[in-house]
């Protein structure tokens, strides 16, 4: 009978269970730390935080808008405030520097449900199911913006899972719940990844910001990979991995350069062999590594 290899299993053993999670209890902590900032207020009466992640002030001093809510207001032709205008450039200089898509790993709550699914799915031992191409995501972004341009109004949040969940919280969960589920049961058995890698359009909006973002994965220590596939087995968007890992043949940098990577760090966290770090985009090359042991 075979045995299931643990995923990062290697890493446990040479790293520790805390450093080879690093990333992953880093992400929790932001996701947890964000929502318990916005519910304070409402539930406790401890007002550190107005609003909701679509628009907030923080301290009544710093505003913070979301820019694809904001440009879906754009496009219907509802010019926003000076304040939500300056809120959307600090979040968007803000992702410009950490990435685009690490809204998507430290701030966005569906992210713990299809995480959850991811591992669910893993450990049903399931086939991938169903992968539209990754595209799609991009074509669904740009109906979210025609639709919001044909009807003058912000129709995605009526269907949008952030905002659901996000009022759900403060409201009453309810028929929240069945967005919740929905997006669980579609990536455990339909399409593993389904939703965050393929369909969402603020995955799709917050990628373009991430392709010229300042911090970026880089696989700097890619001659001590010893193809174990962890990385690619853990990561939501494993097609942005091969490039930097294995591309020095063909003149490609270490640098995972894709805006659809979400910064996550999990690549990092499974690789026993530290091929993983986070740096900057500007520097394309790596110092070669001699592994331990190695002569001249």
């Amino acid at each position: 009978m075979s045995v299931r290899k643990v995923i990062g299993g290697d890493a446990i053993k040479r790293k520790g269970w805390l450093k080879a999670n690093k990333w992953l209890i880093l992400r929790r902590i932001s996701q947890f730390a964000i929502l318990g900032l916005f519910l304070a207020g409402p539930l406790l009466g401890v007002w550190i935080v107005k609003g909701n992640l679509t628009s907030s002030l923080t301290l009544d001093v710093l505003p913070l808008s979301d820019p694809f809510v904001l440009l879906q207001g754009m496009f219907a032709r509802h010019w926003p405030e000076t304040t939500a205008l300056v809120g959307a450039a600090i979040v968007l200089a803000g992702y410009l520097v950490v990435g685009g898509r690490a809204y998507c790993a430290f701030v966005c709550p569906i992210n713990l449900v299809t995480d959850a699914a991811a591992l669910v799915h893993r450990r049903l031992n399931l086939k991938k199911g169903w992968q539209p191409k990754r595209a799609t995501r991009f074509y669904v972004l740009a109906m979210v913006m025609a639709t919001a341009l044909i009807s003058g109004t912000l129709a995605y949040e009526l269907l949008n899972p952030v905002t659901i969940v996000h009022r759900g919280l403060v409201f009453g969960m309810g028929w929240a719940w069945g967005a919740v589920v929905a997006i669980f049961l579609f990536d455990v058995f339909v399409a593993m990844h389904g939703w965050c890698g393929h369909l969402c359009p603020m995955g799709a909006f917050y990628g373009l910001v991430g392709e010229v973002s300042l911090v970026r994965a880089r696989a700097d220590d890619r001659a001590n990979c010893n193809d174990c596939l962890d990385c690619f087995a853990i990561c939501p968007e494993p097609q942005v991995i091969a490039p930097a890992l294995r591309g020095e043949k063909t003149g490609h940098g270490p640098v995972i350069t894709s805006g659809a990577c979400t910064n996550c760090g999990r690549c990092i966290d499974v690789c026993s062999e530290n091929v993983f770090r986070f740096g900057l985009r500007f520097d394309g090359t790596a110092e070669p590594v001699i592994k331990e042991g190695a002569t001249s």
